[in-house]
């Protein structure tokens, strides 16, 4: 287990540095640093001791806790959004960025108590959460990714827009990027 020495009689919680960690992947154990110079942390631990610039949180294994992590980062947790090509060229762009927000949110909600939006949503991963944004170019292509999805058994929401009843945009749930990224293959990135 990690143990660390303060010098100056300054303790922090690693979560309070957390901010700073490059890989939010990594979940840090509760523990405290060494600020032995004002650019430099020291953090020690029984199986090495590692130097990092203030900033970067040096972890080695034994801080992973593989059971209540974030997925690796070859397969993070991400959420899809797909907006429609033809709406973002004729509406306004607020308009369509609200579209995809409503599919968001709806898409978490309505699937709030899925283990993985769970995590997806946890105090300790909302700062490091994973968004594709792509497009289709219009509605007929919207309809076929929502059959496409259904059929593939893949958690989505299709937003309507009120009152028109126009499908604006299709939002899944979150998922770890490999189980669902091949659904998205064709599509192109939002631009």
């Amino acid at each position: 287990m990690a143990s660390a020495v303060v010098s100056a009689a300054f303790r922090l919680p690693f979560t309070t540095i957390r901010l700073f960690n490059p890989a939010p992947w990594i979940r840090l154990r509760r523990s405290t640093i060494r600020f032995d110079h004002p650019r430099r942390i020291k953090t020690a631990s029984s199986m090495s001791q590692q130097i990092g610039e203030i900033g970067v949180v040096v972890v080695d294994d034994a801080f992973r806790d593989d059971e209540n992590s974030m997925e690796r980062p070859d397969d993070v947790v991400v959420q899809y959004v797909v907006l429609r090509r033809d709406l973002i060229d004729s509406w306004p762009l607020g308009s369509v960025v609200t579209q995809g927000c409503h599919a968001s949110v709806a898409a978490i909600w309505s699937f709030k108590d899925d283990p993985v939006t769970l995590q997806y949503c946890d105090p300790q991963h909302i700062d490091s959460m994973h968004k594709v944004t792509l497009e289709v170019k219009g509605e007929t292509q919207m309809m076929n990714l929502s059959e496409k999805l259904r059929s593939g058994g893949i958690c989505y929401k299709l937003w309507m827009e009120q009152p028109e009843n126009i499908p604006t945009c299709i939002a899944t749930k979150p998922y770890p990027k490999s189980q669902v990224s091949p659904f998205f293959k064709k599509l192109k990135l939002c631009k």
